[in-house]
């Protein structure tokens, strides 16, 4: 059975940093695609970034351009987003995502499985 479990999230001061991981177990995703969705109280679940399966093409929501990168360690089976001079916008519970399909990038939609969130708090 596949499993996303996301790490690294907590409560930091706008301006400042945080590292959140992503460990799969169940299937090994060095084949896949993998992307990273948040959801603020009260706000649907959006994009914030995502990565092919090698690691040579990022994507990332025009809100966090600049200030994210996304990356990944397909020998560990881990997905990872660095998280720089953060704002009390990027607030929100931060999920990681893979697709059910390897090797092509999926549309939003064809995200089939999900961690259960980490919450990133940025204090003002």
């Amino acid at each position: 059975q596949v499993q996303l479990v996301e790490s690294g999230g907590g409560l930091v001061q706008a301006g400042g940093s945080l590292r959140l991981s992503c460990a799969a177990s169940g299937r090994t995703f060095s084949t896949y695609a993998r992307g990273w969705f948040r959801q603020a109280p009260g706000k649907e679940r959006e994009f914030v970034a995502a990565i092919n399966w090698s690691g040579g093409s990022t994507y990332y929501a025009d809100s966090v351009k600049g200030r994210f990168t996304i990356s990944r360690d397909n020998g560990k089976n881990t997905v990872s987003l660095q998280m720089n001079s953060l704002k009390p916008e990027d607030t929100a519970v931060y999920y990681c995502a893979a697709p059910s399909t390897s090797w092509s990038m999926p549309q939003i939609n064809e995200y089939a499985h999900w961690g259960q969130g980490t919450q990133v708090t940025v204090s003002s």
